[in-house]
């Protein structure tokens, strides 16, 4: 299996898409939910889960960069509904046989491509 890092000194995992994408598969086997991941199926979980997402912004306005004015318990909701879209889009894209680390790399590549940087300023 892939590696996970532990930074000790924040005690936070760093794990690859690729991990992540071997234990959604690994739980999804272990519960026989295979059958019920067709795309479509995975889309329509995740979209469900980005309106669970908007939910938490809905009524609040502009929020400040870190969202200094958050308990933690509500940095903490986000965190996991963050954590649910970016899974089911990782399971979706295994599904449909699509490299989600390459595919936003290349992406990368055509946007700044697409939109490059201002010229400096000359006077």
């Amino acid at each position: 299996m892939g590696e996970e890092k532990e930074n000790a000194q924040e005690g936070v995992v760093d794990i690859s898409l690729k991990d992540l994408s071997k234990k959604l598969e690994d739980f999804a086997r272990v519960r026989d939910w295979e059958k019920y991941h067709s795309p479509r199926n995975l889309l329509l979980a995740m979209v469900g889960e980005v309106g669970e997402l908007s939910e938490i912004f809905q009524w609040r306005g502009e929020v400040d960069k870190g969202l200094p004015n958050w308990e933690e318990s509500e940095k903490e909701h986000l965190g996991e509904e963050l954590s649910d879209v970016l899974l089911y889009l990782i399971r979706l894209s295994d599904i449909c046989g699509i490299d989600l680390g390459d595919a936003a790399s290349r992406k990368l590549v055509k946007n700044a491509i697409k939109y490059p940087p201002p010229p400096p300023n000359v006077l």
